[in-house]
């Protein structure tokens, strides 16, 4: 041990929920990871079952519930364990936990500006929407797109591996954490997070609200009142989710980058807000609303063609 360093073979993982409110954390966050695999998994198996349905906002749609999924399946089960038996990780596998919780946010970020793009063109372009975006190009995109991510984020591994612990390795943290791990070491690393949660947070969240912010205008100038209140009725309830993602996240990463101290309660509680809610409402936000996919799932339960309120 050099320096008041340890070898850190593997980490412990706390919690910090009161005894007393353990059970009641544990029943929520079961309630909320099955919500969100049925409701996931419905939209892909939807989307993919009816043929009609293979259009670029769909593949969104899809690509969306993928990431809420993999983003709930890599969270919720760990988060109940550590709850339940406080059981330590090996520090390949925390490592491995943090970066791919990195990328699942990074690729929702991304998804989530590309349907608010996708939607700004549909309105304010329609003419040239089939042009401009195809199946092709929303393929490409996601591609690139996800590449891009893993290249970008590939430092994460080679600081995470560099630091060196302190005293203890235990991480006050439900789960394996990036920022979470910096602290307990050494927080140099910090200000790179901060570059990159600015570069993949913060620029695409100004494109999303640029995009709602135009179609939420275009919405002023339809003479019909009802075709008003179903723009603005989407427009919030796709900036719901979004705030739900975007501003626990991007404050529990830039803040602690910029060196303001957050307890742990208040980091603890924005991460996982922001990671475990928008899975469970995102199909019911995107998809559930949309009358092609529930004409779909009633065809895929019951048979009939379409819904007898249809």
């Amino acid at each position: 041990m050099a320096n008041g360093s340890i070898t850190v073979s593997e980490f412990v993982l706390q919690c910090t929920i009161n005894s007393d409110q353990s059970l009641l954390t544990i029943s929520i966050l079961i309630i909320v990871y099955l919500l969100s695999l049925f409701g996931n998994l419905l939209v892909i198996l939807v989307i993919l079952w009816n043929h009609q349905l293979h259009a670029p906002m769909y593949f969104y749609i899809v690509a969306l519930a993928v990431i809420d999924l993999s983003n709930s399946t890599i969270l919720i089960p760990k988060m109940i364990s550590v709850l339940m038996l406080d059981t330590a990780v090996p520090y390949g596998a925390c490592v491995l936990q943090m970066f791919v919780i990195l990328h699942v946010e990074e690729m929702e970020s991304f998804v989530l500006t590309f349907m608010a793009v996708d939607r700004f063109i549909a309105v304010i372009y329609p003419l040239r929407y089939p042009s401009i975006i195809t199946n092709k190009t929303v393929g490409v995109g996601l591609f690139i797109l996800n590449a891009f991510g893993l290249i970008f984020k590939s430092p994460f591994i080679f600081f995470a591996t560099e630091l060196s612990f302190c005293r203890t390795n235990v991480l006050p943290y439900c789960f394996c954490d990036y920022a979470t791990m910096v602290h307990v070491a050494y927080p140099k690393y910090l200000g790179f997070l901060s570059a990159v949660v600015f570069t993949t947070g913060v620029f695409p969240l100004v494109l999303i609200l640029f995009s709602y912010g135009r179609i939420a205008i275009a919405a002023l100038k339809i003479s019909a009142v009802d075709g008003k209140k179903k723009v603005f009725s989407t427009c919030l309830t796709h900036l719901l989710v979004v705030g739900l993602f975007y501003i626990p996240l991007l404050l529990s990463y830039i803040l602690p980058g910029a060196g303001v101290q957050l307890s742990t309660e208040a980091y603890n509680t924005m991460v996982i807000i922001g990671n475990v809610l928008p899975p469970m409402m995102n199909p019911m936000i995107y998809s559930f609303r949309n009358k092609e996919i529930k004409n779909t799932i009633y065809r895929l339960f019951t048979g009939k063609r379409t819904r007898p309120s249809d």
